[in-house]
């Protein structure tokens, strides 16, 4: 009997071993096409299996030409797949996402997609700019790719040198909402006050994100109160971020400019380098985290040396930067239906900005510390955090989402190599000049439900948030402001400091709730209409509205519009900021005057009869077309039209010869206000259009892509104060009516080619900038003879320009890459001017593509 069982044994071995005849091999990935190791293959209803190698290789034997392989991995998405015969194959396999479906910026809809908006949307993948492109951080990046959105990095203009301003359609910076994984960033607690771009307005800091903790980027180039609430006037950023799970991936960057007009002999300077490392794992069964950590350095560069004739600044180019930055994204189911999650980070950025250029008198008593002169050195310390924590479940059919969002921001300045030169022998030399910080907490409730039974789909949305937000100034030490000798120069050389008397603590409280709905009326036609109330407790309420449609004229062509009315808030800043400058007196026992920038409010603000800010009042209407025959090739043009009443500015000076008021201000011994005024209002219209073409081209691919942006923006009226009637040019004279004007060029055009055959890829672009206007520093002024200068004289005309980017790219294997190319290669500057013409005390002022020339730069990427 035992011959028996051990014959019957070797039979059903050997019919088991002939029975597995098919050989079945190929490579297992993830979405990013890395090998995943350690991945076990199984043909269903047997025991064959095969298991992948450190290089995500297989191979194994099934026993029938039809089986069926079956792929569970830890974290990813099941697959099951019948074979069909075919020896080869290869599985990509999909992390396992969160419970929510995609959320898409402009819609409450779970089920959208961004070719179903009736606004216009542009979907910038991250992961593949970044590889290609010489700009390291966030908005530059932007500012290279999208032709919608604008962010010169300015020089000379304080605090805004180190944050780089970002607006959409040319609109104020604090006219864009930003939002991260669709919840609300918060505004950095800078306010911009020297004559830039974005005079007047705070803004939300992007480079505070680290490029590599970003998965994509939507830009809604569209207004969207109505469903976002304040300062959605021109559109909405959306930072998605990664959440991918699958290890460890490295990025090295390094780059350097070709120096130009700089003082010494070196060939090349502004050195910038980064480095990150992003990690994703999986949490649980479904869960995950990613996490990211980032040092990004940029050096100085120095493009001074122009013209001999007019020298203001020895050291004229970008601020030095010390940028590190650590992000995460997280969740967690925890039971059928509900999840868990949070997102955050922490940054902080100093930054160091050489001054305007100063000399002591060889008689001065201070003289003999700096002897050749000096150029005082302006450093920030900026300390950034967020975080949300929130919930995501299903109730009576309805989405909900429950969510705490928390922000931070703090912008400190201490002043080096300077003196106090009213302190006289035993000034220091270096000071705290002190600074404000800003914080925002964001509570908010959202449901969501489709209905697929009411006519062909309809979605509901609705929700409540309540917000609260913080503002604080305060004070430097006393040597940065404090005034010891009435006959000279007071406070901190390069930047005075902030006194007790600029410090201020305020807070504000809003409850706003929404209802957003969408429906598909016909198989083709579909139409949105949102509403939101907003209260504030120091401003009162505000109500916004939108609505618009998307119709299917036909499978390949698209229709689509809207329109819409909104609010946005002033800032605390806005309404809060204070600061002063002392004039020096001829006569030893004169009390010094001040020029101020007077909060709302304040005796001065009351002496010059000028209200209380209020919301600006907006209204937005955009239509466009899209035509896509094929997955190949598409072109859309989208028109779009922005309205603001009331825009907020700062306005001035108005000083003590006023007929009116000058009296009132010489009381205060004030020479010369500024203040904070609902005075503008102004109409912004213009076309985007884009077109994307892509095909096989011999063994590779071939993209193409065209974007082009055109542009205008009128004032249509300033106001004034009553008492003030008539003072339209005291309030904003054409030089400052130029800087919002000349926010973004006229016409911008961005042609982009990218071509990868196997493992190289070659991308090459160009960008075309158009002609800008700035008025500068000759405004209202005479010559040497005493002859008041003509038009001629003092209108700088910046020429249109052409960028050419260049890049070459490598992948060794799914673990190795390599990217080596050039930004601006053929070393294009803006027009020239004077240095003592313009605002930045440089021969340029911070217009089109900026004035740092080439930029040649390496990359490496590497997947663990």
């Amino acid at each position: 009997m035992s011959k028996f069982y051990f014959t019957f044994l070797l039979l059903l071995v050997a019919a088991q071993a002939f029975a597995q005849k098919y050989k079945v091999a190929g490579l297992v990935t993830d979405e990013a096409g890395k090998g995943i190791p350690g991945v076990t293959i199984k043909e269903m209803g047997t025991n064959a299996k095969g298991i992948t190698n450190d290089r995500g290789v297989y191979l194994m034997y099934v026993h029938y030409g039809n089986a069926t392989l079956v792929v569970d991995f830890e974290g990813f998405d099941k697959i099951e797949r019948d074979i069909k015969g075919i020896g080869t194959q290869n599985f990509i396999l999909k992390s396992i996402k969160k419970t929510k479906p995609a959320l898409i910026a402009g819609s409450r809809n779970l089920k959208t997609a961004a070719n179903d908006l009736t606004s216009p949307i542009e979907i910038i993948d991250v992961k593949k700019v970044a590889s290609l492109n010489g700009q390291f951080d966030l908005t530059q990046l932007l500012q290279f790719v999208s032709t919608s959105l604008n962010s010169n990095r300015q020089i000379g203009a304080d605090g805004t040198d180190n944050i780089d301003q970002v607006s959409i359609h040319g609109m104020g910076p604090d006219q864009m909402l930003l939002l991260v994984n669709g919840k609300r960033r918060h505004q950095s607690a800078l306010i911009n006050l020297s004559g830039s771009y974005g005079r007047g307005n705070s803004s939300a800091d992007l480079n505070t994100i680290p490029v590599a903790s970003i998965d994509h980027i939507e830009i809604l180039k569209d207004g969207a109160a109505a469903q976002y609430g304040s300062d959605a006037v021109a559109g909405v950023i959306n930072i998605v971020l990664k959440e991918t799970a699958n290890g460890f991936s490295a990025n090295a960057n390094v780059g350097i400019r070709k120096a130009k007009y700089n003082r010494d002999s070196s060939f090349v300077d502004g050195l910038n380098y980064n480095a990150n490392v992003n990690y994703g794992a999986v949490i649980g069964r479904k869960g995950f985290i990613n996490a990211t950590a980032d040092y990004n350095f940029i050096n100085h560069t120095n493009r001074s040396n122009t013209q001999t004739d007019s020298i203001l600044r020895k050291q004229f180019g970008d601020p030095r930067v010390y940028n590190g930055s650590v992000a995460f994204n997280a969740a967690l189911p925890i039971r059928e239906n509900i999840e868990i999650y949070s997102f955050g980070g922490y940054n902080y950025r100093q930054t160091e900005t050489f001054g305007f250029s100063r000399t002591l008198s060889n008689k001065d008593s201070l003289y003999k510390i700096y002897p050749n002169g000096f150029d005082p050195l302006v450093s920030r310390n900026i300390d950034d955090r967020a975080i949300t924590v929130g919930l995501r479940t299903k109730w009576n059919g309805f989405d909900v989402d429950i969510s705490n969002t928390y922000g931070f921001n703090k912008f400190h300045y201490k002043v080096n190599n300077s003196l106090n030169e009213s302190f006289g022998k035993g000034t220091p030399t270096s000071m705290d000049a002190g600074g404000f910080k800003t914080n925002q907490n964001v509570s908010n409730v959202n449901l969501s439900q489709y209905y697929d039974d009411i006519l062909m789909g309809v979605n509901l949305a609705f929700g409540v948030e309540y917000r609260m937000d913080w503002y604080k100034i305060f004070s430097g030490d006393v040597f940065s402001y404090q005034t010891y000798n009435p006959l000279k120069q007071t406070g901190a050389r390069g930047f005075r400091g902030y006194s007790p008397s600029d410090e201020t603590r305020n807070k504000r409280n809003n409850a706003a709730g929404y209802v957003d709905i969408e429906g598909k009326l016909t198989k083709r036609l579909s139409l949105s209409a949102a509403g939101r109330f907003d209260y504030y407790s120091d401003l009162g309420s505000a109500i916004g509205g939108k609505g618009g449609f998307h119709l299917d004229i036909t499978d390949e062509l698209v229709l689509r519009g809207s329109y819409g009315l909104g609010f946005k808030a002033p800032s605390l800043a806005q309404q809060y900021f204070s600061s002063a400058t002392v004039n020096p007196t001829t006569r030893p026992l004169e009390v010094p005057t001040q020029n101020i920038i007077a909060r709302s409010g304040s005796e001065v603000i009351k002496t010059l009869g000028v209200p209380d800010l209020k919301m600006e009042t907006t209204q937005n209407a955009s239509a466009g077309i899209t035509f896509s025959p094929n997955k190949y090739f598409s072109v859309s043009l989208e028109g779009y039209y922005i309205q603001v009443r009331n825009r907020i500015i700062l306005a001035g000076p108005i000083n003590q010869n006023d007929r009116i008021v000058g009296a009132g201000l010489k009381k205060l011994n004030i020479d010369q206000a500024r203040f904070f005024t609902n005075s503008l209002n102004t109409s912004t219209a213009g076309v985007d259009l884009t077109v994307r073409y892509g095909a096989q081209l011999g063994t590779g691919k071939l993209n193409i892509a065209v974007g082009a942006n055109y542009n205008t923006m009128a004032i249509d009226t300033i106001k004034t104060s009553e008492k003030l009637e008539g003072k339209q040019l005291s309030y904003l004279n054409r030089r400052e009516r130029y800087f919002i004007l000349s926010a973004a060029p006229p016409l911008k055009v961005n042609f982009t080619l990218d071509y990868t055959v196997d493992n190289l890829t070659f991308m090459a672009r160009a960008i075309y900038f158009g002609k800008m206007e700035l008025i500068n520093n000759y405004f209202g002024k005479t010559d040497k003879s005493g002859k008041v200068y003509a038009e001629t004289d003092y209108v700088d005309m910046y020429k249109s320009v052409i960028q050419t980017d260049v890049s070459v790219g490598y992948k060794f294997d799914e673990f190795l890459s390599f990217t080596i190319g050039g930004s601006n290669i053929l070393n294009t500057y803006p027009t020239m001017s004077k240095p003592n013409k313009t605002e930045s005390g440089g021969a340029w002022d911070s217009v089109q593509m900026g004035n740092n020339g080439a930029f040649f730069f390496a990359k490496v990427f590497y997947n663990f």
